[in-house]
C-alpha cells in the first residue's frame, strides 16, 4: 500500500521556534504610538510579561522551546501529516495533495501551540489571570485548555454572534474552568459604548480585543493573551511547518504550493513561515493565504497604520486593514472575521514575497464537504477555505496534466461547527461579497498618523 499518514517521533518535536523576521529582505514597519512615534518594547509591559514581548521585537532566527512548553506539546506534536490518496482519486487530479492535521489536539486546532508557551511566559512572572478574546472559539477553548495546566484564571470575550452560533465552544470553555462572556458585553467601558450605539451589534473580533485589553490593562493580576496577529503568536505556530518539512523529507517529496486559511496570520505563518525560509533562500515555493471574500483583508484591504482593536487600545501596525471599526457579516468562519492582518504576513504579500486569494462562503462548505467524504475528517468551516484553493489548484492540474505537489494546512476539526453544516445542506448559507463602497468608507476612518 502506498503511505497516507507520514508520522513522526515525539523526539523530533522541535526544540526551536522558526523567526521568519531573520529571512525577510526589509525589516518590519515598527509599531506607532498614538502620535505616530514609533514605540518600544516598554509600551508593552502592561499587559504581556518579557519573555514574550522580547520575542515580539526579536529578528533571531531561531528561538529555544522550553522544555516544559515541548513537554505539554508531547500530548499531541507531532501532529500527522496526510497524503490525501481518497481526495486525489475523486478530483481525478495527477496532483499530489497532502494536509497537516492540527485537529488532532485536545482543543481540536493548531492554537495550543501557542497558547502553551503564552501561558508558560506568564506564570514565569507570577501572572494569576489572563483576558482575551475569540471569534469561532477554538482560541479561547484553547487558552481555557492550558490556563487549567498551568493554573492560571481565564476570562474570554467570545464574539456575539460566534457566542450564539457555537455553544459547544463555549461548553468546551466552561469545561476547562473559563469564564466566557458575549462581545460587546456590559463587564467594560469599550464594551457598554459599543452596546450604547447599537444594542443588537453582532460584536467583531476588533471589539472582543478592546474588551480584553481594557481588561489587562486596568489590574496588575492580568495580562493579555491573543491567538493571532502578533509576532510571538506566529512565531509559536512554525512548529507545524517545521514538522511538515521533515515529514516532507520522509516521503521524499516537497510541496510546490502551501495554502492555509488566514483570518490574522497564525495559521498560514505556522504552516508557510518554515517554507519562506526555503523560499529566502532560492527554493521555487508558492506560499498562499486564503481569506473569506466577505472579509478581504488581504485582497482588498488597504495598506496602512490602524489599530488592532475597534477602540483603539493597541498599538497603531501597518498592515491590511479593512478599517478598525469593521464589523463583519456573520459567516460561518467566525476565525477569520479580523479586520486587520498580521503585520508579517502584510508586509510580505505587500512585497510580493506570498500570494494571497479570497473564496467565498458556499464554496468552502462546499469544499468541507468534498473533503470529509473523500478523507473522513470534518474541517472546521476556516480550514475549508484552504481545502477550496487547494482543490481549486488540483482541478487546474487535471486540465493541464501538471502533476504538482500541493500542501495545506487542515487547522481544526468542525466538530462544534455542525449547526454551520446544517445551514448549508438546508440552502441558509449564501454567499456574501464586501461592498466595495465599505471598504472605500474604511480609507476615511483610519488613523491620521505619520512617522515623526
Amino acid at each position: 500500500m502506498s503511505q497516507t499518514k507520514i508520522l513522526l517521533d515525539e523526539s523530533e518535536i522541535p526544540t526551536h521556534w522558526y523567526n521568519v523576521v531573520a529571512d525577510m529582505p526589509n525589516p518590519p514597519a515598527p509599531p506607532l504610538g498614538p502620535d505616530g512615534n514609533p514605540i518600544g518594547p516598554d509600551a508593552l509591559a502592561a499587559i504581556f510579561p518579557p519573555g514574550l514581548i522580547e520575542q515580539e521585537v526579536s529578528a533571531e532566527r531561531w528561538i529555544e522551546i522550553p522544555e516544559e512548553v515541548r513537554e505539554i506539546y508531547q500530548l499531541w506534536r507531532p501532529s500527522p501529516l496526510y497524503r490525501a490518496h481518497r481526495l486525489e482519486a475523486a478530483l481525478g487530479t495527477p496532483a499530489k495533495i497532502y494536509y497537516k492535521h492540527e485537529g488532532v489536539s485536545p482543543a481540536g486546532s493548531h492554537k495550543p501551540n501557542t497558547a502553551v508557551a503564552q501561558a508558560y511566559y506568564n506564570k514565569q512572572v507570577g501572572i494569576k489571570r489572563l483576558a482575551t478574546e475569540t471569534g469561532a472559539g477554538q482560541w479561547g477553548s484553547s487558552l481555557a485548555l492550558v490556563g487549567k495546566m498551568f493554573g492560571i484564571e481565564v476570562r474570554v470575550y467570545m464574539v456575539k454572534v460566534s457566542y450564539e452560533q457555537k455553544p459547544f465552544r463555549r461548553s468546551m470553555m466552561h469545561t476547562w474552568g473559563a469564564e466566557v462572556f458575549a462581545s460587546p458585553s456590559e463587564q467594560t467601558e469599550s464594551g457598554r459604548k459599543i452596546l450604547a450605539e447599537d444594542p443588537d451589534s453582532p460584536g467583531s473580533l476588533g471589539i472582543a480585543i478592546s474588551e480584553a485589553v481594557e481588561e489587562a490593562a486596568s489590574r496588575k493580576d492580568t495580562n493579555y493573551a491573543l491567538g493571532s496577529v502578533l509576532n510571538h503568536v506566529l512565531l509559536h505556530q512554525t512548529v507545524i511547518g517545521q514538522e511538515a518539512k521533515k515529514q516532507f523529507e520522509i516521503v521524499g517529496d516537497y510541496p510546490d504550493m502551501v495554502f492555509a486559511s488566514c483570518g490574522g496570520g497564525s495559521n498560514f505563518g505556522g504552516a508557510a513561515f518554515p517554507f519562506f525560509a526555503d523560499k529566502a533562500a532560492g527554493k521555487e515555493v508558492r506560499l498562499v493565504a486564503v481569506e473569506p471574500a466577505s472579509c478581504p483583508t488581504l485582497t482588498r484591504g488597504h495598506y496602512a497604520y490602524d489599530f488592532g482593536d475597534a477602540v483603539g487600545h493597541t498599538p497603531l501596525m501597518k498592515m491590511y486593514t479593512l478599517g478598525h471599526d469593521f464589523v463583519p457579516p456573520g459567516i460561518h468562519a467566525g476565525g477569520l472575521r479580523y479586520h486587520g492582518d498580521s503585520a508579517l504576513v502584510s508586509q510580505l504579500y505587500n512585497e510580493g514575497l506570498i500570494e494571497a486569494m479570497a473564496v467565498h462562503q458556499l464554496g468552502t462548505f462546499e469544499a468541507g464537504v468534498q473533503f470529509a467524504q473523500t478523507e473522513g475528517i470534518i474541517p472546521a468551516p476556516e480550514s475549508s477555505h484552504a481545502i477550496r484553493a487547494c482543490i481549486d489548484e488540483a482541478l487546474k492540474c487535471k486540465e493541464t496534466g501538471e502533476a504538482k505537489t500541493l500542501f495545506f494546512n487542515l487547522s481544526g476539526h468542525g466538530h462544534f461547527d455542525m449547526a454551520s453544516y446544517d445551514k448549508y445542506f438546508s440552502g441558509e448559507l449564501v454567499d456574501y461579497e464586501y461592498p466595495a463602497e465599505a471598504i472605500d468608507k474604511a480609507l476615511h476612518h483610519l488613523p491620521k498618523v505619520a512617522m515623526a
